[in-house]
């Protein structure tokens, strides 16, 4: 069946261009020009995912959530992906439309490829969400295979919010694994820092792309939402009961080992082992991956940065390996 989509604006020219394009990308559309058409039609329609203009008269966009949402808790009904279709790019604007359940943003005028390609990826990640609970809960065999797909699927998915970290959840999740055998983990638990690696930005799906893909200075605000990813990780997977660790990295991954990090500020041996060795893995992608505003980090920087980093940013018995593992790259083949 196709997917619902309701499109909530009060511009004829936005509902037509959004009505024609979600149309011919396959989605069954659902035009509306104000918020209290959109209450009527909630309580006799099902919908899959609302894109819902913020500066309306009578009802704002901000003001339609709320009662979109005080909605569903009285009717028990699962809450609906809300994407805010804005004018504005401020950070206080975002921020507000996150605290009150929004999903994504997405910037008029937009692009008619822009608007489908974003569409269809939040409704394949939030597809993914829900299935990845059901899918560990498979037996043993099935976990192995399907769930790796699964999880791989998402750490993609999360990773193509950002245009300069393609990759990144899979190449973390590998550098983990190998620390995780050279420090003595069995298989089994190098397996599974690998699936916790892959998870561990998964909070992201929370952070609006404008944030996550500005090339300057982020704001205080913007960095405040940036802050708020290992959490929303967390409550994320919270919900996968069978793999309790995938929390561990999700939420732990930006500690530090002098316990100035985020968002718990847990020092030393406090910071669950796992997340200790995802974070050196983490920096060292960060360093050795193209960026918007420079290129890879020479191989000798990056061995300097985490020497310094040493008992302060990471463990240091996981940052010697990390040294080791640098040294034995003599070809500098291990990036991006």
């Amino acid at each position: 069946m196709n997917e619902r989509v309701v499109v909530v604006d009060d511009d004829a020219i936005i509902l037509k261009q959004a009505n024609m394009t979600l149309a011919e990308a396959g989605f069954k559309v659902t035009c509306l020009k104000n918020g209290k058409l959109l209450m009527d039609y909630i309580k006799m329609n099902p919908i899959d995912i609302l894109l819902l203009d913020i500066r309306m008269p009578e009802m704002d966009g901000f003001e339609t959530i709320q009662a979109l949402r005080e909605w569903e808790v009285e009717n028990s009904k699962e809450a609906v992906p809300v994407i805010f279709l804005t004018a504005n790019e401020d950070a206080e604007s975002e921020a507000k439309g996150l605290t009150l359940g929004a999903i994504d943003f997405i910037k008029k005028p937009f692009s008619s490829e822009v608007l489908k390609i974003r569409v269809r990826n939040i409704l394949d990640l939030l597809l993914l969400q829900k299935d990845l609970q059901g899918e560990v809960q498979k037996k043993t065999s099935e976990l192995e295979s399907l769930s790796l797909h699964v999880v791989q699927t998402l750490a993609k998915t999360i990773d193509a919010k950002d245009a300069y970290t393609n990759g990144h959840s899979e190449r973390v999740a590998e550098y983990s694994r190998e620390i995780a055998k050279r420090y003595g983990y069995d298989e089994a638990r190098q397996e599974e820092i690998y699936m916790i690696g892959l998870l561990h930005d998964v909070g992201k799906i929370g952070v609006p792309d404008t944030v996550i893909n500005k090339p300057g200075r982020l704001t205080d605000e913007e960095f405040g939402m940036i802050k708020k990813h290992p959490m929303k990780g967390a409550e994320i997977l919270a919900t996968v009961s069978e793999m309790p660790k995938l929390v561990t990295g999700a939420r732990w991954h930006h500690e530090r080992f002098d316990g100035t990090g985020y968002p718990d500020g847990l020092k030393g041996e406090d910071i669950p082992e796992e997340a200790r060795i995802i974070a050196v893995a983490d920096a060292y992608d960060a360093m050795t991956s193209h960026r918007s505003y420079r290129d890879i980090i020479p191989q000798d920087h990056v061995k300097s940065e985490i020497l310094k980093g040493m008992g302060t940013q990471f463990d240091e018995k996981f940052a010697r390996i990390m040294l080791d593992m640098i040294a034995e790259d003599t070809e500098y083949t291990m990036h991006e």
